[in-house]
């Protein structure tokens, strides 16, 4: 699992638990952003293995940013985070290239999983 992750938050408070949850759980963190554009521009940069994006978000929001990462790295693994619990369309999420949806509201304990079981399909 040498895949590295880039964290994407506009709240910088959940942006650092993330980061802290990843690192003490033994990912590679390579980079965090705090937008759907400056996700972009970290993710074309530093060419992460999955990408954890939040739904939510002012100007671009997670799934609007995840079509355009999906069309300049095919390839990476994209969770999306959410507040709402489902109550947005996951179809569109889907069709957007997002590989998981996990709520915020979940322990950390599937957010782990998750991310741990596509990174092993992504170097499978």
């Amino acid at each position: 699992m040498a895949k590295s992750i880039l964290i994407v938050d506009d709240s910088s408070v959940v942006r650092r638990a993330l980061v802290r949850l990843f690192a003490d759980s033994g990912f590679e963190v390579c980079g965090e952003a705090n937008s759907g554009g400056e996700a972009i521009e970290k993710a074309e940069q530093l060419n992460p293995g999955l990408i954890v994006l939040d739904l939510s978000m002012p100007l671009m929001n997670g799934i609007q940013a995840a079509r355009y990462l999906r069309q300049v790295l095919p390839r990476v693994q994209i969770i999306l985070l959410s507040d709402y619990g489902g109550m947005f369309p996951e179809r569109e999420a889907r069709s957007a290239g997002i590989a998981a949806i996990v709520s915020k509201a979940e322990c950390s304990t599937v957010l782990l999983y998750t991310a741990r079981t596509l990174l092993r399909q992504t170097a499978a």
